[in-house]
């Protein structure tokens, strides 16, 4: 693989999915391939299957690796995932993938490699400011990029609102579970939206989830001081924001090494200057 490629991995409750990506134009650079999450979803059998789809590709040793992760990852640990097997929690998800890959690869939240995938490719290309991404689907993930930068773990589909946790009545499950129309849906991610944007002002909302194909039957019904669109990657977006992430956190820690070669450098040829005195 090129050094414009990186290869994201995108973890799921049911499914585990892969792809190579160009980092130029964020677009898939060889079919998605994907395997059945395992049940349980235990830290070594999920281990085992992102090795799996990873040996598809084939990746050198250069190519950066992004994994996404469907609960709180919090540097590279594992706080809360509501979705996978509970024996998860406390674990280094970082250290199991790399056991289990044989190398060091980068773990974000899937909503916040979503956010990321569709600030650098889709919807929010080019905004500078406060970027939000909310998927509605079976619950309410959220992403927040401030300038480029995520903010990871946000959890903000878990707001409160009329007493009431907002995933409970605002996510794609509640319209369906409680048989909402599109208006009445609507109604309640007013709530969800205004709320959101009275707390963190964002210059940009993006829906995300299955039904942002549906977006024309209730984001136009909908009264809010920042724009909001509906994503377009789609399904694609944590695979692609995985490899983006991945990506950049090496040249990130690539900088911070020079950076401290160079003071490391400067150091010694001060102390040497020093002892010639």
């Amino acid at each position: 693989m090129s050094k414009h490629i990186a290869l994201g991995v995108d973890i799921g409750g049911s499914g585990i999915k892969a792809a190579p990506v160009n980092l130029k134009t964020g677009a898939f650079t060889e079919d998605r391939y994907r395997v059945a999450t395992p049940q349980p979803a235990t830290p070594d059998a999920v281990g085992s299957a992102v090795a799996k789809v990873v040996s598809k590709f084939s990746p050198s040793k250069k190519t950066p690796i992004g994994i996404t992760f469907p609960g709180v990852v919090q540097h590279g640990v594992v706080k809360f995932a509501p979705n996978m097997d509970q024996s998860w929690i406390g674990v280094n998800i970082d250290d199991v993938m790399r056991d289990y890959i044989g190398r060091f690869v980068h773990t974000l939240n899937d909503a916040d490699a979503a956010g990321y995938g569709e600030f650098l490719y889709g919807a929010a290309h080019g905004r500078d400011g406060v970027v939000f991404l909310a998927t509605l689907g079976t619950g309410i993930g959220s992403a927040v990029i401030v300038d480029g930068e995520v903010v990871p773990n946000t959890e903000l589909g878990h707001l409160i609102i009329d007493g009431r946790d907002a995933e409970e009545y605002a996510a794609e499950s509640a319209r369906e579970r409680h048989d909402l129309d599109w208006d009445e849906w609507s109604g309640h991610l007013q709530k969800y939206f205004s709320e959101v944007e009275r707390l963190i002002w964002p210059d940009l909302i993006i829906v995300g989830g299955g039904v942002s194909k549906a977006h024309e039957n209730f984001l136009p019904k909908l009264a809010l001081r920042s724009p909001i669109v509906p994503a377009e990657l789609l399904n694609g977006a944590g695979i692609v924001g995985a490899a983006a992430g991945a990506a950049h956190f090496r040249d990130r820690e690539q900088l911070k090494e020079k950076a401290e070669a160079k003071k490391a450098k400067a150091a010694a040829k001060r102390e040497a200057k020093k002892n010639s005195n």
